[in-house]
């Protein structure tokens, strides 16, 4: 997308370089990725990045729009947790890198949800490709970074003592973005805490802090609400869904209603037509589209060549959409000629009263295989995994 930049990157690269970056990330967060990183960033123009900008804005201008109890339905009535806001703490969007029919380099609305997502590691990660490759530094995220620092303390600690304020997750040191955790109680002074560790009395939830029961005021909720029912004999310390002195950062209930939830109720030139499964019109043809649950997380249950046979086996239509499919264009050229498909997440995070998100930073996804998560990536391939924009000119 950038000649210039592409050049030098895959002139520099070597072995020992990403060693390096791999070493140096596993460092600083005290612990290895469990998922892949990427040898590459992705480089992509200030135009492309106005395409960008313009569908998210038309997209929030849009949620904003929308009144609250139509949200409210996204939420299944087994997963309602007390005690709602009126917004989300954290809004990210993904967008497929695509080429459009006119032969323009464009964005495509992938999925979008009000959940956290790796805002510490990607500032890491950017930092640390500019650290082994310091050329990357002119084109680096303008946001210093004691400002990205204290857009997120003001968001999750707030005026609390970092001590009453946790990470919550369930069985934290299982997963893949453990390292997020860890930088992020490096960067805000918190604990991550697990789900079964936290204890109930009364309205009030504590925990074990260096020894001495602490109380919880504000959580930095790392838990997918629903995925708890799938675990067999979890002993939860207390649930979700009863009435708590507790602040949640972000309130469980926006996983649901900024969602897939929300694709067919969204237009835009970047946003591929969807439709809720019970409603598909017959005019369509389901070799066009791709199927998805509404709350699936990491691609899973993801159908891209759904058939009549399979959309008709399905009893809750009205928690499937089926999204019109697009073409990723494999445009990051590596260093033996191949190229990459890509993805990009933006992380905005969303301050209590304020009338938008702040854009934070960015997530890329690199690939080589029909899925981008990264969980579909081919083992011998390269310019895969998880990686970071930077945005220039040509």
């Amino acid at each position: 997308m950038i000649p210039k930049y592409r050049k030098q990157f895959n002139q520099e690269f070597s072995q020992e370089k990403y060693t390096q970056l791999k070493e140096a990330l596993a460092q600083k967060g005290g612990i290895e990725p469990a998922f892949r990183i990427s040898e590459s960033p992705l480089f992509l123009t200030n135009e492309f990045k106005n395409k960008l900008l313009d569908a998210s804005d038309s997209i929030i201008d849009q949620i904003k729009e929308l009144p609250a109890e139509v949200l409210y339905k996204a939420v299944p009535d087994n997963c309602r947790v007390p005690n709602d806001t009126l917004q989300p703490h954290f809004f990210t969007i993904d967008f497929g890198i695509c080429r459009s029919e006119n032969g323009q380099i464009e964005p495509q609305l992938i999925e979008l949800q009000a959940f956290p997502s790796l805002y510490a590691f990607q500032k890491t990660f950017e930092d640390t490709f500019c650290e082994v490759y310091p050329f990357l530094s002119e084109i680096k995220n303008k946001m210093p970074h004691d400002d990205f620092k204290n857009h997120l303390k003001k968001l999750i600690v707030g005026d609390e003592h970092p001590e009453h304020v946790i990470l919550l997750e369930i069985f934290p040191e299982k997963q893949k973005t453990a390292i997020d955790f860890a930088l992020t109680e490096q960067l805000l002074g918190i604990k991550t805490v697990c789900l079964t560790k936290v204890k109930k009395e009364g309205k009030k939830l504590f925990y074990e802090n260096d020894g001495k029961l602490t109380e919880i005021k504000r959580i930095y909720n790392r838990v997918i609400f629903d995925e708890l029912d799938r675990i067999p004999d979890l002993k939860a310390g207390f649930d979700f869904r009863e009435d708590i002195d507790v602040q949640w950062i972000t309130h469980p209930n926006w996983f649901f209603k900024i969602s897939k939830f929300l694709l067919p109720m969204l237009k835009h030139q970047f946003v591929p037509k969807s439709y809720f499964l019970h409603e598909f019109p017959e005019s369509e043809s389901l070799e066009n589209f791709v199927l998805k649950p509404l709350f699936s997380f990491a691609g899973s249950g993801v159908n891209l060549n759904p058939t009549k046979d399979i959309t008709e086996a399905i009893e809750d239509k009205e928690n499937y959409i089926l999204q019109r499919k697009v073409s990723y264009e494999p445009i990051f050229e590596d260093i033996n000629g191949e190229f990459s498909k890509a993805e990009i997440r933006l992380l905005y995070i969303w301050h209590e009263n304020e009338d938008r998100p702040v854009l934070l930073e960015n997530l890329g996804r690199m690939t080589k295989a029909a899925m981008v998560n990264v969980d579909f990536n081919k083992k011998d391939a390269i310019w895969i995994g998880s990686s970071n924009a930077f945005f220039g000119e040509e």
